[in-house]
């Protein structure tokens, strides 16, 4: 019977497994070797989105984690992180069209939400857009995609296993797993202090592969480095996410907006600059807006791409909850590892997910 669980990470995975299973009635400790949110959970777009996934199973599994946002923003109280803004994509050059038509194709035929939006239809939308840098027509617009605030909602979904006999443990990291006929028995801190465990759930993200080493397993990652930026609060309106073809942004709260480009993850202090540069030709309004903080961090990507979800068949009380796009999906594929933990069969929705396939 399991009894005492514990969670190694307390980002959106570990708080959302946590979540499930103090609700369900386990006992948990959350262990996190930093403070709660302050990993790549803390600096992330958190781009809430399905569009264009593949394979199928992938979509479908996004979109689930899409419902759940919304289903749990319309019963939290005070829920104040989930933002369901819609999303304004548009491309320059054949090849980026074309990948946005494909991408359009795809999500109609599967029937996700997304419309052809022409110039004025889009201003309408995002009326501080300098005109001239929008296309006359093909701006896909995906209606029901939007963002969170991330550390709003782990600091929710943390408070509300803590009502539910849930411990969290923070600013020590985990050394050492032990291992018993076969089986995890205890989880050991930098601190020196040992935790007994009837079941793990490894929610490390970045440091997943390092922890599932720590049990003797192998987890095959291929992490990158994400960079974003911050800026200073600025008089303009911006309520999308919008993806326009050299700066991704969306707002951040209190005026601020968060900048993104894929060639940001790569570069120094010239491509901060860059970035900073068109976001202010798209939005004129940006003109006085300044870079307030630049964050830099490491996402956790399984070696396929896809997210790796449930137990390890070599240890069947340690199991994996890590992935990419946490943001879209822990809410519902956390909840989904937390069931089938205490014994809910979960067995089709995480067949294409299970470490094992590596």
């Amino acid at each position: 019977m399991v009894e005492h669980v514990v969670v190694i990470g307390a980002g959106l995975y570990g708080a959302a497994v946590a979540a499930g299973l103090a609700r369900r009635g386990a006992r948990v400790t959350v262990v996190e070797g930093g403070a709660p949110g302050g990993g790549t959970s803390g600096a992330t777009f958190s781009w809430i989105n399905a569009g264009g996934r593949k394979p199928r199973a992938y979509q479908e599994l996004a979109v689930a984690g899409m419902d759940a946002h919304r289903r749990l923003a319309a019963t939290a109280p005070y829920c104040d992180w989930y933002h369901e803004t819609g999303n304004l994509q548009w491309a320059t050059g054949d090849a980026e069209r074309e990948s946005l038509h494909r991408k359009v194709a795809d999500s109609l035929a599967c029937g996700y939400p997304v419309r052809w939006l022409d110039k004025a239809a889009a201003l309408r939308l995002e009326p501080d857009i300098d005109p001239d840098r929008l296309p006359a027509h093909e701006i896909a617009y995906f209606p029901r995609e939007g963002w969170i605030e991330p550390t709003r909602l782990i600091g929710y979904l943390l408070s509300a296993a803590a009502g539910r006999s849930c411990g969290l443990i923070r600013n020590d990291g985990v050394t050492g797993i032990e291992v018993t006929g076969g089986m995890v028995s205890a989880v050991r801190l930098a601190s020196g202090r040992r935790l007994p465990a009837d079941a793990i759930v490894n929610c490390a993200g970045p440091q997943a592969a390092h922890v599932a080493a720590l049990a003797g397993l192998t987890l095959p990652m291929r992490n990158t480095r994400g960079v974003l930026i911050y800026t200073s609060p600025a008089p303009v309106w911006v309520t999308h996410v919008v993806h326009a073809p050299q700066v991704h942004l969306r707002p951040d709260g209190g005026g601020r907006l968060l900048l993104h480009t894929p060639r940001l993850d790569t570069a120094e202090q010239p491509a901060v600059d860059a970035v900073l540069a068109d976001a202010r030709t798209l939005y004129p309004g940006l003109a006085d807006a300044k870079v307030e903080s630049v964050r830099v961090s490491e996402r956790p990507i399984p070696a396929d791409g896809l997210p790796v979800l449930g137990r390890a068949p070599q240890l069947p009380n340690f199991h994996f909850a890590v992935s990419h796009s946490a943001a879209t999906l822990s809410l519902h594929t956390g909840d989904l590892v937390a069931a089938e933990l205490l014994g809910h069969d979960h067995t089709k929705a995480l067949a294409p997910y299970r470490p094992d396939r590596f």
